[in-house]
C-alpha cells in the first residue's frame, strides 16, 4: 500500500485552504453552472465557444476542489509547542546576506501554503532546505537556482 503524501501546514494555512474550498463550492461552482445553462440556451453546442469555455472552467474548478479536499484531508498541523532554537517547519527565520547585508525574513511552511511574496516559503525550497536545523548565529551557504548565497541567521522564532 502506498502511503499518501502528507501536507504540513499551520492552522492559519489550513483555514485559508478551507475558505478557498468553501468559496469554490458555494460561489464559483454556481457561477459556472449558470454560465453553462446560458450557453446551452444559445442552441447548437458544436460551435458554441461560450459553452466550451464554461465547461473548461467547470473542469478546472472541479479539479481545484478535488485537490483542496485532498490537501485538507491529508493535512498535518505544525505544532507551535514543539518549537526549538533550531529553524524548523513553522519557524520564522531572519537572516542577512553576506557580504551585502540585505536582511530577509521567511516563515517555513509546507508546500500547500507557500507564498513567497507573503514571506511563506516551502520546506522544499532551496532557502528553507539550507536553513532548516540551523540556529541564530549560524553562517550557511545556500545553493539556489540563481546561484549560491552566503547568509547569517540573525533570528529564529
Amino acid at each position: 500500500m502506498v502511503s499518501e503524501k502528507k501536507y504540513p501546514m499551520t492552522v492559519a494555512g489550513k483555514q485559508k485552504l478551507e475558505d478557498e474550498l468553501d468559496f469554490l463550492k458555494t460561489v464559483k461552482r454556481k457561477e459556472v453552472v449558470e454560465r453553462i445553462k446560458i450557453a446551452r440556451s444559445y442552441g447548437d453546442l458544436s460551435e458554441n465557444s461560450e459553452y466550451d469555455s464554461a465547461k473548461e472552467d467547470q473542469a478546472f474548478i472541479e479539479g481545484k476542489i478535488s485537490s483542496l479536499e485532498s490537501m485538507i484531508r491529508l493535512s498535518v498541523i505544525i505544532s507551535e509547542d514543539t518549537r526549538t532554537e533550531e529553524a524548523q517547519l513553522g519557524s520564522t527565520v531572519t537572516f542577512k546576506e553576506i557580504p551585502d547585508g540585505e536582511v530577509e525574513t521567511y516563515t517555513i511552511v509546507g508546500s500547500a501554503e507557500a507564498d513567497p511574496m507573503e514571506g511563506l516559503i516551502s520546506n522544499d525550497s532551496p532557502i528553507a532546505k539550507g536553513i532548516l536545523g540551523r540556529k541564530k548565529g549560524d553562517k550557511v551557504k545556500i545553493t539556489t537556482p540563481g546561484g549560491d548565497m552566503q547568509v547569517e541567521i540573525t533570528e529564529v522564532k
